[in-house]
């Protein structure tokens, strides 16, 4: 593609959330020199993304980032199941009490925003790294040699980008992967859900509620689960299923949420909402996340239902496992598609045997409406709790201990 030396060598990451910030980091901590281009002019302040499972956080401690996460973050090593209905606790699971508990003995409640900014603060000091923002991705080319982007900048005008490899992290609607012609199988669920950021503190309603709480509901289960916040005062996301026959309206107005919020934790007064979105959710994952000098990572290779917590976790184990590939082959001469190849392989089992098989089944143990099979879920989650053996393989699974250590063990 006549690329000189500074472009042939290099990768292009699109899209600069926590999945695309966390590969330029992990690829500049080998030397490998990135171009990381976003077409948002700021990181959005979101926190739909909060939780890092146990093998996220020791790739934050191998990339320098776990301090400013335990500063800006939430450690919380509790999680609870609780059966809406009755109002009781089903089960209490700890992962300090497990008996081989991980290194990391916790979930960080480390916000996706707060990564992407600690991250871009570190490249922006790296004369290795560059970040343009504003800018937005138009086309792809390749060939055996290298790999080109246009792109348009802010004020309209175009311009082409080179690099030894190109990756998309740039989420569920994925340009790259359109631009690649790349298949997205999967299923919308026929629900929207809708997510609730209050700085109401629940841990008032008695030692039942944690950091992380999952209630049980045939009708309407809920997630509950606490950050810091952007001013680290505590920011609490409520997210749960609403009907496919309910408008935004009825969903939106603040008697309504009063009424969900109060329904699961009632309380005396009125709750203090900061925001409230209302958003579909897929199960969908790429049929390869490799295609040439093009590769895929984090949602623009697979996306899933938010209960438990793994999408960002599942985009970061990307990221890492992809980088470690791609300093192979520009740092030491590794062949290309043996190693690209086995990525996919590797990243699509930690998706289809992990996370998407893992949150559908939390989902539907949620909302399980059937009164028999809904006891006897309940009645399993509370057995696994109070079973040493059943307790910590119930927290293998939940924080993905289980399915990050199988999926790097495919050949």
């Amino acid at each position: 593609m006549g690329q000189d030396k500074a472009t042939r060598d290099r990768v292009l990451i699109i899209g600069a959330g926590p999945v695309g910030s966390v590969l330029a980091l992990a690829l500049r901590r080998q030397g490998v020199p990135i171009l990381l281009i976003d077409q948002l002019a700021a990181p959005e302040r979101d926190c739909r993304a909060a939780s890092c499972h146990p093998p996220t956080i020791a790739i934050l401690e191998e990339l320098g980032l776990l301090e400013a996460g335990l500063e800006q973050g939430l450690v919380s090593p509790v999680f609870h199941y609780l059966d809406r209905v009755t109002g009781e606790r089903v089960g209490r699971f700890a992962l300090p009490e497990m008996q081989q508990p991980p290194a990391h003995a916790y979930v960080l409640q480390w916000e996706q925003y707060k990564i992407a900014d600690t991250v871009e603060a570190m490249l922006n000091a790296d004369d290795g790294a560059r970040i343009e923002r504003s800018t937005k991705l138009l086309g792809i080319a390749q060939d055996e040699d290298g790999v080109a982007a246009i792109v348009e900048r802010a004020d309209g005008s175009t311009d082409r980008l080179d690099a030894a490899y190109l990756v998309g992290c740039d989420g569920g609607r994925s340009t790259v992967r359109k631009l690649s012609g790349i298949g997205f199988d999967g299923f919308t669920w026929p629900e929207r859900f809708i997510k609730i950021d209050t700085r109401h503190d629940f841990t008032a309603l008695g030692p039942k509620i944690s950091n992380r709480n999952y209630f049980s509901d045939p009708e309407e289960w809920m997630n509950l689960f606490k950050a810091r916040g952007e001013d680290g005062s505590g920011m609490w996301r409520a997210v749960s299923p609403t009907l496919p026959e309910q408008t935004d309206d009825a969903l939106l107005s603040p008697a309504a949420i009063e009424a969900r919020l109060q329904k699961f934790c009632p309380k005396p007064g009125s709750y203090e909402v900061v925001t409230v979105a209302l958003y579909n959710v897929h199960q969908r994952i790429a049929e390869t996340f490799n295609k040439g000098r093009v590769l895929l990572a984090g949602d623009a290779a697979h996306v899933n239902n938010p209960v438990g917590g793994m999408g960002m976790n599942g985009g970061i184990h990307d990221a890492m496992n992809l980088a470690a590939k791609l300093g192979d082959i520009l740092l030491r001469g590794a062949e290309a598609l043996p190693l690209l190849d086995r990525y996919t392989r590797q990243r699509r089992k930690g998706q289809v045997d992990g996370v998407q098989a893992q949150s559908i089944a939390n989902k539907q143990t949620l909302g399980e409406k059937d009164p028999v099979v809904r006891a006897a879920k309940l009645a399993e989650i509370r057995r696994a709790s109070e079973t040493p053996d059943l307790h910590d393989a119930f927290i293998r699974r939940s924080c993905m201990i289980d399915s990050f250590a199988a999926a790097n063990a495919i050949e």
